[in-house]
């Protein structure tokens, strides 16, 4: 349910405010849960269902960009802009503008590689450039750090659980019994467009099947423990970045 200044409101009640078909489809399917979705304004609603198509929008530049797939241990940057750190992350380096550093993974990806779950803290990272814009960007992340989920303090998220995926949404995929040779594959963060769908870097963008079929080949041997998606969601903190 979606409730504005204190009155629960219909799909149909916005459809002259929303028009675009993306942000229509995310607010049917906050109509269909019980969870109450709640905002003060009819602009903070806006404000998140633009960042929400903006996070797809940057899961799919992702994608396209050519960012290779490899483990911290073998991760690599574009020493133009970042420092490697003994531990596998990029550091921006000083004096260096965050929004020129972030898209240039988009513009070289081919000059960088890392895992799945730095994959989605830059798709995350691509989305909040994209929604507030590059001078409000840099000056929010100066120092911006790029490794697994160790997001800027400047990046607020919260983690749930629930069943009530929105597009736009960060989802995973555990692997309770992968192999130990393989450890990186242990679960999958991915970002959900909807429509069983999902952006995961290393896998591509693909459907749910397909992603647990492939954690499944990265399990020990002789193992009956399937990968499975989880009913743990992870969002962006959007009231922070409305203003």
């Amino acid at each position: 349910m979606i409730r504005i200044n204190g009155m629960i409101v219909k799909p149909e009640d916005l459809n002259r405010v929303f028009t675009k078909s993306e942000h229509k489809n995310i607010i049917k399917k906050m109509a269909t849960y019980q969870v109450i979705y709640d905002y003060p304004t009819i602009n903070q609603l806006r404000f998140e269902l633009f960042f929400r198509s903006n996070t797809m929008k940057a899961a799919r530049d992702l994608n396209e960009s050519g960012l290779k797939f490899a483990t911290f241990q073998y991760s690599f940057c574009n020493r133009e802009f970042w420092d490697r750190t003994s531990s596998g992350g990029f550091l921006l380096k000083p004096n260096v503008r965050p929004s020129i550093a972030i898209l240039d993974i988009l513009k070289n990806g081919s000059l960088y590689a890392t895992e799945c779950a730095t994959g989605i803290a830059i798709v995350l990272y691509l989305a909040a450039l994209y929604s507030i814009g590059s001078a409000k960007f840099d000056s929010l992340y100066r120092r911006l750090y790029l490794r697994d989920w160790e997001f800027d303090d400047d990046l607020p998220v919260i983690h749930k659980y629930g069943d009530d995926f929105l597009p736009g949404d960060v989802l995973h995929f555990n692997n309770p019994d992968f192999s130990p040779k393989e450890a990186h594959w242990r679960a999958e963060n991915v970002v959900f467009f909807g429509n069983d769908q999902y952006y995961g870097h290393g896998v591509g963008i693909r459907d749910a099947a397909t992603i647990i079929h492939f954690l499944n080949s990265k399990r020990k041997p002789n193992s009956e423990i399937s990968a499975y998606l989880m009913n743990l969601i992870t969002r962006p903190y959007y009231p922070y970045f409305f203003s």
